[in-house]
């Protein structure tokens, strides 16, 4: 074969073979939700970790939808807020339909995160919900009085050590507190209320109490759209699409593998073990 039918036999694949299949993105939503998260950390969520992937996902020029692989069990609430909102605001900027799918947990900010999507779809073993507020720290004053340290705090400000945990707890920065959640746990009810409409199946005193639910479950309630998985769903509801994975860009130090698990599970294993994991 001589060096002109080789060209020809290659110019069908350069012209005309060209792969134009629509694309679904699929961007990875894995970890705790978290602003500060440790250098080595792999898998944290918030508006900075997700920007990039979430701008590669949305930017793709023959996408259809965009499905979101989420696994977390929440964290701090106004990262979930901003990476949701930015979610929505991809989807109306490019039109297309955002598709959730829970993994092994989708809860509390996690679940925040899901009702960014059009349509929430759970494996029936799934752990979804959460949809409530807590805050945890420890009461430390009595180790200081036995070790006969004195701490000594000069403040501007009469509130500006509340629930200081090297000072005993008072009832009024509690009752502060509790004010605080209350009016974030309002917040995050009426996200879900915004985003699944008249989909719920139960009212706030069912649904929004920090119950967690199996995925079968939670489609009862109408806190998800069904069962399936990402591939199932995808693949039944655009059958030529490709699927395109992705991941959020992690830190130097975790891409060589440089401590990030240790770290992350010192950070991190409390939130999961709340669900048994």
């Amino acid at each position: 074969m001589n060096v002109a039918e080789r060209l020809a036999k290659k110019l069908p694949m350069i012209s005309g073979s060209v792969d134009r299949s629509p694309v679904v993105a699929v961007v990875r939503l894995h970890g705790v939700i978290s602003p500060t998260p440790s250098p080595l950390a792999r898998n944290t969520i918030n508006i900075n970790t997700m920007e990039s992937a979430l701008h590669r996902a949305f930017g793709h020029d023959r996408l259809v939808g965009v499905a979101l692989a989420i696994n977390s069990p929440g964290g701090a609430p106004t990262q979930s807020a901003l990476v949701a909102d930015r979610i929505r605001e991809l989807a109306a900027s490019k039109k297309v339909p955002v598709l959730a799918f829970c993994e092994d947990v989708v809860a509390s900010g996690g679940y925040w995160l899901a009702c960014a999507a059009d349509e929430i779809y759970a494996h029936a073993t799934s752990l979804v919900g959460s949809i409530g507020v807590v805050s945890s720290s420890f009461g430390l004053h009595g180790v200081l009085d036995r070790l006969g340290i004195e701490r000594r705090v000069h403040t501007a400000g009469e509130n500006k050590v509340r629930l200081d945990p090297f000072s005993p707890e008072k009832a009024e920065d509690v009752e502060w507190l509790k004010g605080l959640q209350a009016r974030l746990h309002t917040r995050f009810g009426e996200w879900v209320t915004e985003r699944r409409g008249a989909k719920l199946n139960g009212g706030p005193d069912e649904l929004f109490t920090g119950e967690v639910w199996l995925g079968d479950q939670a489609a009862e309630l109408g806190l998800v759209d069904g069962i399936g998985t990402l591939r199932g769903v995808v693949k039944k509801r655009w059958p030529d699409a490709e699927i395109a994975m992705v991941e959020p860009r992690r830190p130097l130090l975790a891409r060589l593998g440089i401590g990030g698990a240790a770290i992350e599970a010192l950070e991190h294993r409390a939130m999961w073990s709340r669900f048994g994991l």
